[in-house]
């Protein structure tokens, strides 16, 4: 009976995350729109490459990192394997659709003799891509390899959702140190006068807010954690009478 209410709990979290599509799919459409209107559109060559670094960062480190974050929230009737399958899947396209975008801004700099690496937008970018790496490096590791104890996934299980959350927030960050940075030096006599690029760079901007705040209040709500289903209830008390570590949480992740 517990379980089945906890299964109905989900109160306003369906429109919430269909609130969050909907940001997720505008900041792309803002992010495409911008760079083929005012900047040239897209392209590996010429001065067009610079233009999938933010379309590509924006796609990777905040569209699919945000989905990937949800897969637990949303797929909550699903064997805990198949989402823990797509968990990890949307994160290495994350990875990849982002070096991409790391590739191209790197090349273009090489390219145009752009200095590298002297910005707080720089810094701040190739920190969180690392601990990205990183972050699914272990998630992979204590999550998913078989015979790793519960009491390793029990203390990082924490660590994980915290770090996951807050790799989102600075990627977001770093988004909006980006959109600043671009904003100064493309607009450098007319971004204070209000520009039709620069306001849609600033709506830009608020919609990737708007989109981080609603990831980050779906995740933190407790009610809305996935539920264990009865066999996997089963699979833990089962594993926790042959160990002598702690007992896995078949929630998540």
């Amino acid at each position: 009976m517990e379980d089945s209410l906890s299964r109905q709990n989900t109160g306003v979290m369906p429109y919430l995350v269909a609130t969050s599509q909907i940001l997720g799919v505008a900041v792309l459409a803002i992010t495409g729109t911008w760079l083929s209107r005012y900047r040239g559109g897209f392209s590996w060559e010429g001065p067009e490459q610079f233009n999938v670094h933010p379309l590509c960062m924006v796609l990777g480190m905040v569209f699919l990192c945000g989905d990937a974050l949800l897969v637990y929230r949303v797929f909550r009737h699903e064997t805990k394997r198949a989402t823990k399958i797509l968990h990890g899947a949307l994160h290495i396209l994350t990875l990849i659709i982002s070096l991409v975008g790391i590739v191209a801004v790197f090349q273009f700099h090489q390219k145009k003799q752009i200095p590298d690496m002297y910005s707080l937008h720089s810094w701040l970018g190739i920190a969180t891509f690392s601990f990205y790496i990183l972050q699914w490096i272990l998630g992979f590791i204590v999550f998913f390899v078989p015979g790793v104890a519960f009491a390793y996934k029990t203390f990082c299980k924490p660590l994980h959702v915290f770090f996951g959350m807050g790799l989102l927030v600075t990627s977001i960050a770093t988004c909006l140190l980006g959109l600043t940075e671009k904003a100064l030096f493309s607009l450098p006599d007319q971004y204070s006068l209000l520009p039709p690029e620069g306001v849609l760079i600033n709506v830009l901007g608020l919609l990737l807010v708007a989109f981080g705040m609603v990831i980050v209040y779906i995740l933190t709500r407790e009610e809305w954690r996935r539920p264990p289903l009865p066999e996997e209830q089963a699979l833990s008390i089962d594993f926790k009478t042959l160990t002598e570590g702690g007992e896995e949480s078949p929630t998540e992740p």
